[in-house]
């Protein structure tokens, strides 16, 4: 068996930040500290940032009052931040700033007069944060070519679109067409505007299906990004599986001859990569490691601030 480490993988610069506005807020201000919504999609994180001192809760209405508080790297809507100034909370936004990026475009067109196609997922923590800067009668949520065929605007000139960060180029472009033969004169941003993290490592997974036999995507179920990087080597005509940490790995799934491609999602830390190349190597007979780098992602957000609270 070989081994394929396909870069870009784990951790993106969003994520690096949220986790060490965390690690920082604890060590500040002492645990425990709330997080509203899981802070990032990966139970490894969460079990680890749980044992420091952090409590993450679904609803603000779970929060105690006055607690030192966190909102997650997927953002929260207006409502939320009115209750959360309503119960004092003391509050650190760990929400990413490519994501607040696209809730300032949101708001922006709502403010001229227009009506929001969003394009994500129906329900994803991401898109209700996002749909909920404004007034939500004025955004259509859509995730397939039926349901934007299915769209009714009050006036098909006043229209625009925003979509999810977690979903790259390959998962937007169709819809974006769509919405473009329909509606000629939508508005919408441009596509460097894609979370950068999302589409380097589709466009990783892409290149390396050209060389491996079988991909292992390292994330958790509910993780967007991995379940699409899954998506992504399938499409490829690439057997895919999605994987918490090793502990999941069916050795029915491998040959002795396999060329073996890994990646993680960018909420998986590298940790659990390395721990599955280990295991990799304990049941088969793995004659090489090898790094394949697409793209060198440059992009970090460095800034830590927390405020006097």
């Amino acid at each position: 068996m070989q081994i394929l480490l396909i870069q870009p993988r784990g951790f993106c610069a969003g994520v690096k930040r949220a986790i060490k506005l965390v690690e920082a807020a604890l060590e500040r201000y002492g645990a425990p500290i709330w997080v509203l919504h899981e802070i990032v999609h990966n139970t490894h994180v969460l079990k680890d940032l749980g044992r420091k001192g952090a409590i993450f809760e679904e609803s603000i209405e779970n929060i105690p009052d006055g607690a030192y508080t966190l909102f997650s790297a997927h953002g929260v809507s207006s409502e939320v931040e009115k209750a959360a100034a309503e119960k004092g909370l003391k509050l650190v936004d760990a929400t990413c700033p490519l994501v607040k990026k696209v809730h300032y475009q949101l708001v922006r067109y709502v403010k001229a007069g227009n009506e929001v196609v969003l394009i994500g997922h129906h329900g994803h923590p991401e898109v209700e944060g996002t749909r909920g800067r404004v007034d939500p009668s004025k955004v259509f949520v859509v995730s397939t070519i039926e349901e934007i065929d299915g769209l009714m605007p009050r006036d098909p000139e006043a229209l625009a679109y925003v979509t999810q960060t977690t979903l790259s180029i390959n998962d937007t472009e169709h819809l974006i067409k769509r919405l473009q033969e329909r509606f000629p004169n939508i508005k919408g941003p441009s596509t460097n505007d894609i979370c950068f993290a999302t589409q380097s490592r589709q466009q990783a997974v892409m290149k390396a299906a050209k060389r491996i036999d079988l991909l292992l995507v390292v994330g958790s179920k509910n993780s967007s990004n991995s379940n699409r990087l899954r998506e992504c080597g399938e499409k490829q005509g690439v057997v895919s599986y999605l994987l918490d940490d090793y502990t999941e790995l069916d050795p029915s799934w491998f040959r002795e001859e396999d060329m073996v491609g890994i990646t993680a999602g960018a909420s998986a830390p590298e940790k659990l990569v390395q721990e599955l190349v280990q295991e990799l190597q304990k049941k088969f007979t793995v004659t090489s490691v090898e790094e394949m780098e697409v793209a060198d992602e440059a992009l970090c957000f460095n800034r830590i601030d927390l405020p006097e609270i």
